[in-house]
């Protein structure tokens, strides 16, 4: 029998690039020089620890006001922002980093009343992943907020870990590992 490789409905991998890492949706949710502008800087590994080349990590978070961009928030304070959507995608490099430079969000309600902490919503799609893999970023300056977070607050010390980025350069260090030890929280949507 003749090895012809990987078929499209094999592997996400590099079918990622050509189909959705086009220039209508960058890493850039705002421009570099804004005075509120952060950079988020990670890794994407597969369970032995080796960057994933050819994956996509997708973004959506609110405003730095606690706002999404969304139909279903409908609230007229706090405003909506001219020209922040709030949706980033960046795909993997060779040794699975990814980057993104954005606001840090504000605090947003939670349906059953209260406030999460700032949060930044995350999709992972990566090859032998036939489903997105979703997860979150949270600030590591927030650690009341983050004491108080209907969802964090659910998990054990070494789950809300992974969910936590490190202060790291001037920015945040987020790293995404899809299995093994000490791999990310990942939720079910």
């Amino acid at each position: 029998m003749t090895d012809v490789g990987l078929t499209p409905a094999q592997t996400a991998g590099p079918y990622l690039r050509i189909g959705l890492l086009r220039e209508l949706i960058t890493p850039t949710l705002v421009e570099p020089d804004d005075p509120r502008a952060i950079r988020i800087r990670g890794r994407l590994t597969d369970g032995a620890g080796d960057g994933v080349p050819d994956g996509m990590v997708e973004i959506w978070q609110a405003n730095a006001a606690g706002r999404y961009r969304h139909p279903s928030d409908d609230r007229v304070d706090p405003p909506l922002e001219d020209g922040f959507l709030g949706f980033g995608r960046s795909g993997t490099e060779d040794d699975g980093r990814f980057e993104f430079v954005t606001v840090k969000p504000g605090p947003v309600p939670w349906p059953e009343g209260g406030a999460q902490a700032p949060h930044i919503e995350v999709a992972v799609f990566a090859r032998g992943l036939l489903k997105h893999a979703v997860t979150r970023i949270y600030f590591p300056d927030e650690d009341e907020a983050n004491a108080a977070d209907p969802v964090l607050s659910r998990l054990a010390p070494a789950q809300r870990e992974t969910l936590v980025a490190v202060a790291e350069d001037g920015g945040l260090r987020f790293d995404v590992r899809l299995q093994g030890a000490g791999h990310t929280t990942f939720f079910a949507v």
